[in-house]
């Protein structure tokens, strides 16, 4: 079953005086599986976020639909409830933020849906369990790291009970531990919760472990399937601007130099044993 669908969706941002409106989104068709961990990638202004903030109704399209497990997000009445069913989670951290300890943060959106208090200190507990922010309840956020304030920022969305989280760039401003802390948080919570998860990313290696990875690139969907399916092409993925994996870019030049290798060899482990089954075979 779909938790998300889009059709021909269209996005443009306001121009300036005298401009003509410029194409964010051009015709992006695609459906998000309930349960699933989902990358898109793509270069700066590549549509990305903009896709990341019309699925939950922060942007409306100029033309298409988009659709929350049947409710279509610029049906007014449906708006709430497609805010309760798809979290967002930002860049900043800090822009999410809003009280001075970690469990008054995280109380914060179900205190505003009106939730009874029980039910909050209960929803606040399972929340910062499912982060490994407990040992912090107490804490003040402004002396947590960046990747402990991202993870807070996550439960306070979990604490909604969503069924989709989506993460516009939440890893981008976090050191690679932090990134590490918030990609294992979220992994949990697909895993255990069966949450489905939109991961938006300009960081190939966060894309490994996904079930499916979509690229995008000129407000369009270029490219669209497993990493290994993507990641293989690794001159297209060059030609729009973007990385390759470490392990797939290694495969890709050993492959140039003569060694037949696959290139879909994706860990670290997996590359390392195809390299050393080339290298037996030689």
């Amino acid at each position: 079953m779909d938790m998300i669908e889009t059709k021909a969706l269209e996005f443009a941002y306001p121009a300036e005086e005298g401009e003509k409106p410029v194409l964010a989104l051009r015709g992006v068709d695609t459906a998000i599986e309930k349960g699933s961990f989902v990358v898109v990638l793509g270069h700066n202004g590549s549509g990305k976020s903009t896709f990341a903030k019309s699925l939950n109704a922060i942007l409306l399209p100029c033309g298409g639909k988009v659709y929350v497990e049947g409710m279509d997000t610029q049906d007014e009445a449906c708006l709430l409830e497609i805010r309760r069913r798809v979290g967002m989670v930002f860049q900043n951290p800090d822009n999410q933020i809003v009280a001075n300890v970690v469990e008054e943060d995280v109380a914060f959106a179900p205190e505003n849906l009106g939730v009874a208090s029980e039910e909050i200190r209960r929803r606040v507990d399972d929340a910062l369990a499912a982060v490994d922010m407990t040992a912090f309840m107490t804490h003040a956020p402004h002396l947590l790291s960046g990747g402990q304030k991202q993870r807070v920022a996550i439960a306070g969305v979990i604490a909604m009970e969503p069924e989709c989280i989506v993460l516009d760039e939440a890893t981008a401003m976090l050191d690679p531990i932090g990134r590490q802390e918030v990609l294992s948080a979220v992994h949990k919570l697909n895993r255990e919760k069966d949450i489905t998860v939109v991961l938006i990313t300009h960081h190939m290696n966060e894309a490994e472990e996904a079930d499916r990875v979509i690229v995008m690139d000129d407000g369009r969907i270029a490219l669209d399937g497993t990493p290994k399916e993507v990641f293989t092409q690794v001159e297209p993925l060059r030609t729009m601007g973007l990385t390759v994996p470490d392990t797939v870019d290694l495969l890709d030049r050993l492959r140039k130099d003569g060694l037949d290798v696959p290139l879909d060899a994706l860990t670290v482990d997996e590359c390392a044993a195809a390299i050393t089954a080339a290298l037996a075979k030689n």
